[in-house]
């Protein structure tokens, strides 16, 4: 047995047979691997921006100016935005219950490491390296999502899924603030790197593979969504080559929802870093009124994921098009309600950027699962990933050039620019309007892997 095989996805085992057996194990399983996998992702989201929260109290320690440290910035964002796709393709031939664990336990040293740091220069190899296996945490999870959550279910379930990204932003701000005040900055990095690695520990105990790696039937099956129940695509055994090229870089849908990605990362990104400045320059906002109105953004996103999920399963049939596309036109709609709002009014420009945030992630959710969907089964990762790194240049795009541009045409020009986003996002999700996974062309069969004989375990 090689060093890496645990990494290797977990083997399939024979298959119970006791139907009240199967239920029972399956609403176990079900939950145990989503809070385990939702709690994780928390985490990630801890050890990802803990540095963001310290660096006032860094910079007041070191010296260092805002130039020297907003290069951690981009360091991560493009180390990051890289290893998404990566790690992609790497966690389609993984087991997740590792690979996730792995990267969260690797976050959380280079975190200890960070606060043991005085240079710039280790803190930029420490940082890009964190932003490395930062991209290890969302592939597994799609990949679980995947394999235990039904299509006609799933948006519901990865709607939920997403919402740790928020649970996470609006914890770590407190963890690090609170540390940095009493204990100084290093703390801020030792005490969420030090809960990452205890998270991976916890995602070890938690997490399994696929259902059929406990015995269990393929969702599919349990969910009596497919007819061909024998030989079902989740059974294929892909080499790198097939996931990268056959499902991924040669499938149309892959191509369209990274486009539409990309313009919907710019709005994101676009709105984050760029409303407070917006509200301090030209309606006289203090920076604290300010930033409290774009806080109202992540509470917005976080319902607005939740309710695109479950729209998307339950009014559209699992059709992922139709509510990315209606919420990307209003997101257009909205924005440009926010640059024309009135001077003086904190409870309207607050409710347009719970608004904004409620209207951009239900795209920013759902495209990541069309990618998954509309690719095969043992590519979700990948498709996922390779969306996900076009969606962070959409990202960067929203960082130096916008601002330029900004600089340049004023306020006017950068709402106009962000409408033109929106509006170029529904253009390109219009044609998949009736398009989900149930109308793909079948995957050619396969024989199914061998059987593993000895019993699940927990």
């Amino acid at each position: 047995m090689g060093l890496l095989d645990f990494l290797k996805p977990a083997p399939y085992k024979k298959e119970i047979e006791d139907k009240e057996e199967v239920a029972k194990s399956y609403k176990y399983w079900r939950l145990r691997v989503f809070y385990g996998m939702y709690v994780g992702y928390i985490l990630y989201y801890f050890s990802r921006k803990s540095f963001t929260f310290a660096m006032p109290s860094l910079m007041a320690d070191l010296g260092f100016d805002k130039g020297q440290l907003g290069i951690l910035g981009s360091v991560l964002a493009m180390s990051y935005g890289t290893s998404k796709f990566l790690s992609g393709i790497l966690s389609d031939r993984s087991n997740p219950r590792y690979f996730m664990a792995i990267g969260l336990m690797v976050t959380g040293c280079l975190n200890i490491l960070f606060g043991m740091s005085s240079s710039i220069l280790f803190f930029v190899i420490f940082w890009g390296l964190n932003g490395c296996f930062q991209g290890w945490g969302w592939p597994p999870c799609t990949r679980l999502l995947t394999h235990w959550y039904s299509q006609k279910e799933r948006g519901t379930w990865w709607g939920f899924a997403s919402s740790s990204q928020s649970v996470g932003g609006a914890m770590i701000p407190l963890v690090a603030a609170f540390c940095a005040q009493y204990w100084g900055w290093r703390y801020a990095m030792f005490i969420p790197g030090w809960l990452c690695i205890m998270g991976g520990l916890f995602l070890i105990n938690r997490l399994r593979d696929s259902p059929q790696s406990l015995g269990l039937p393929p969702i599919e099956k349990f969910k009596n969504e497919v007819a061909q129940t024998a030989k079902v695509e989740d059974e294929k055994a892909l080499s790198v080559k097939e996931i990268l090229f056959t499902y991924v870089l040669r499938n149309k849908f892959i191509w369209v929802l990274a486009a539409s990605y990309f313009f919907v990362y710019i709005i994101r990104t676009a709105v984050t870093d760029w409303s407070a400045l917006f509200l301090y320059e030209t309606k006289g906002y203090s920076a604290l009124k300010a930033n409290a109105c774009v806080s109202l953004f992540e509470i917005g996103g976080c319902l607005g994921a939740l309710t695109a999920g479950w729209a998307s399963d339950r009014i559209f049939q699992a059709r992922r098009g139709p509510i990315s596309a209606i919420f990307s036109l209003g997101v257009a709609i909205a924005v440009l309600a926010f640059w024309l709002s009135p001077a003086g009014s904190v409870v309207l420009d607050s409710a347009l950027l719970f608004i904004i945030g409620f209207l951009i992630f239900g795209p920013q959710m759902l495209i990541g699962m069309a990618a998954a969907e509309l690719s095969h089964k043992k590519a979700a990762g990948t498709a996922n990933g390779f969306v996900g790194w076009v969606s962070y240049i959409g990202a960067a795009t929203a960082g130096y050039p916008l601002g330029k541009l900004t600089q340049e045409w004023g306020w006017q020009g950068f709402f106009t620019i962000i409408a033109c986003c929106g509006l170029a996002s529904v253009c390109l999700l219009l044609p998949l309007w009736n398009t989900s996974a149930r109308s793909k062309k079948p995957e050619l069969q396969a024989e199914p892997l061998p059987l593993q004989e000895e019993s699940a375990s927990s």
